[in-house]
């Protein structure tokens, strides 16, 4: 595997301009008929769709006043969703760019995500109250759950694995799942650090978590750690980790320019792959594990062949 990531290391990944500010989320798609399509959120009020394969873009999402902190695309990439500062979350026709619903909270909004179903959106931000909306009738009163009798903020909502399980990653260091049927905590994971990026994965069931100066494996369903490796960069302001579909490697990035490929047992660095401007402020892994893009503090996107 060393052997076969070396060359990473001199690769020219694909660049994509367009965001004036710095990134906060990049995320890939499901394959769909139309091919795996890349959104993107930034400081600048713009997300944007890309191709996921040429880095192309495809549009972009007009409408938000602040900083746009979470994106999120549907299974079939039909239907979009944005976090923002301007104190709301919004949902989108993905294929024309027209904004479906806006939904206003009462402070920053900075994470949202949709269940496998497509059926519900959850949100979380500096309020420290998960929300749950109704896709097909987003002006129903979503359910709400108070995370902590202590001041937290969101930085990080994933659907689980279950039907009706959400987790939260917040700034306190706590993961907490939570059954949003019955609106009750079923489990919790404590790290060092607040939570700066989390991701659920699947077939592997794994819980990425990039907080501090560690990334954190968590079994997605028992909720006990699997790994813990500690990073050359720490994740105190940006950045972020993604599992490969293998569940072999992972990337890594935040405090420094480069991004970082590791090995998942030993945590190993693999490859250090260089080209940024900025510190990395997000990343993640293509759903089959051939590509993964970064975003940075310089406001570019950068795809790599893995």
């Amino acid at each position: 595997m060393q052997h076969d990531h070396a060359s990473t290391n001199r690769q020219t990944p694909i660049v994509c301009p367009g965001h004036s500010r710095p990134l906060t989320e990049v995320l890939f798609s499901n394959e769909t008929p139309d091919g795996v399509f890349l959104m993107s959120g930034c400081h600048a009020k713009t997300p944007m769709l890309r191709r996921g394969d040429t880095g192309d873009w495809v549009g972009t999402f007009e409408g938000h006043k602040g900083a746009v902190w979470g994106v999120a695309l549907n299974e079939d990439a039909q239907i979009a969703a944005t976090a923002s500062a301007d104190f709301s979350a919004r949902l989108w026709n993905a294929v024309s760019g027209k904004l479906v619903h806006e939904f206003p909270h009462k402070h920053v909004v900075k994470s949202v995500d949709f269940s496998k179903d497509s059926k519900h959106l959850v949100t979380g931000g500096h309020e420290g109250i998960l929300r749950v909306f109704c896709v097909s009738s987003p002006t129903t009163e979503p359910k709400t759950i108070k995370i902590s009798s202590e001041k937290s903020t969101i930085n990080k909502v994933r659907w689980g694995i279950k039907e009706d399980e959400v987790l939260s990653g917040s700034s306190d260091g706590f993961i907490r799942k939570w059954n949003v049927k019955i609106l009750s905590l079923s489990d919790e994971f404590k790290v060092e650090g607040s939570v700066m990026d989390m991701e659920v994965s699947q077939p592997k069931n794994i819980v990425t978590v990039a907080a501090g100066k560690k990334v954190t494996f968590i079994d997605a369903i028992s909720f006990k750690q699997i790994k813990q490796h500690t990073m050359p960069i720490n994740f105190n302001n940006e950045g972020g980790a993604s599992l490969h579909v293998s569940g072999k490697r992972f990337i890594a990035g935040g405090s420094d320019l480069w991004v970082r490929i590791f090995d998942f047992e030993s945590g190993d660095e693999l490859a250090c792959l260089k080209g940024h401007h900025g510190p990395i402020r997000c990343l993640r892994y293509e759903k089959s594990g051939k590509t993964f893009a970064s975003g940075s503090e310089d406001g570019i996107i950068r795809i790599w062949i893995d």
